[in-house]
């Protein structure tokens, strides 16, 4: 008998553990895909308004470009994450189903609400850094420079930030999102100015 309950308690303690961790892994990947949304809203504003700043020097235009890179951006991703996050839930409801489950525990399946409103959170949050950093900057070379040091601020954070909540290396987790967020940038400037010069 007393074999019996050890037993007895040391499953439960094992069910309490992996749920415990069950739990945990899904926060974890719900807070990265959080911090992805935000570096991707960070440099595709950031070279938005790199790349048009190339051409249309002018404040208005690159801040203007900037937001709307930031709304376009943040329901793109609402509208991505909805119907992928809406099919994973439909196809859990249907593999529920077939295991004859009658209780459907809710809260356990996947949200398209909340994973679209996190993602146009996450999305704008990043986007707002290069809006913000250019806003109050009239000199077009030194607002330039701002954006870029406020972008490379933000790309390492955000890249900490992802490796922690990934169990990554920090240090190249960051070097990589910083290199990746400057090319991006980089690309765009680049290409734009060529073409603004030339093509136009």
């Amino acid at each position: 008998m007393e074999s019996y309950n050890v037993n007895n308690s040391l499953n439960i303690d094992m069910e309490k553990d992996q749920e415990t961790a069950f739990d945990y892994s899904k926060r974890s990947q719900w807070l990265r895909a959080a911090v992805l949304g935000a570096i991707d809203g960070l440099v595709s504003a950031a070279s938005l308004m790199m790349g048009v700043g190339a051409v249309k020097p002018d404040v208005k235009t690159m801040i203007l470009t900037g937001f709307a890179g930031l709304v376009a951006g943040a329901c793109s991703m609402a509208i991505g994450e909805f119907v992928s996050v809406y099919s994973q839930y439909d196809i859990e409801v249907a593999q529920i189903k077939r295991e004859n489950t009658r209780d459907i525990e809710k809260e356990k399946l996947p949200n398209p609400m909340q994973a679209a409103a996190a993602s146009v959170c996450a999305f704008s949050l990043g986007a707002a850094v290069p809006l913000l950093a250019a806003a109050f900057v009239k000199m077009y070379e030194m607002r330039i420079r701002v954006i870029v040091a406020a972008v490379t601020l933000a790309l390492v954070m955000f890249g900490w930030l992802g490796a922690v909540l990934g169990k990554a290396p920090v240090v190249k987790s960051s070097v990589r999102v910083l290199i990746g967020g400057w090319l991006a940038m980089t690309v765009t400037y680049g290409l734009t100015r060529l073409f603004g010069s030339h093509g136009l």
